[in-house]
């Protein structure tokens, strides 16, 4: 399990790779990947934090490539459905998964301060909530783990 979004590291590499591996998604199951799809999703890995969705509209309104929101909710719908990003549900924003390389859950670190997003990922049914459902004979399909506190660099400062 790694968690991916505070950590130095070479962001444009970091990007570049994360987009071929989101193409190669996209070829392999017959999705178009649009400019548009594919812009909004780029808006996304530049910062590993959440981002609104009208934030990323401004983005692509300066762009020239819509300024209408549901050119932006169609993308985000899109990325979501596909797995190339996720819906943060705490602060109603999103984030490109960090994870596209393989199947997960991810769970999330939020800083409360700077809102970036460290994704790592956990089972569906691990730890006691898997136990507790277990033991119900509930059978688990989704979970969504949003941990907030305070990223290094804000633990950091506020020291």
């Amino acid at each position: 399990m790694k968690t991916i979004g505070f950590d130095s590291h070479n962001h444009d590499a970091c990007i570049s790779d994360a987009l071929g591996i989101a193409t190669d998604i996209c070829a392999q199951q017959k999705l178009q990947f649009t400019p548009v799809r594919r812009r909004v999703l780029e808006i996304l890995l530049h910062e590993h934090r959440a981002m609104g969705a009208y934030d990323i509209l401004e983005v692509l309104s300066s762009e020239g490539l819509g300024s209408q929101p549901p050119v932006v909710y169609r993308a985000l719908d899109f990325l979501v459905k596909h797995g190339l990003a996720h819906r943060i549900e705490g602060l109603n924003a999103y984030t490109a998964c960090a994870h596209l390389d393989h199947e997960h859950v991810p769970a999330f670190l939020i800083c409360r301060t700077c809102k970036a997003v460290a994704e790592t990922d956990t089972g569906i049914a691990q730890g006691r909530l898997g136990q507790a459902a277990a033991s119900a004979g509930f059978t688990i399909e989704k979970v969504v783990v949003e941990a907030e506190g305070l990223c290094p660099n804000c633990t950091g400062a506020a020291a």
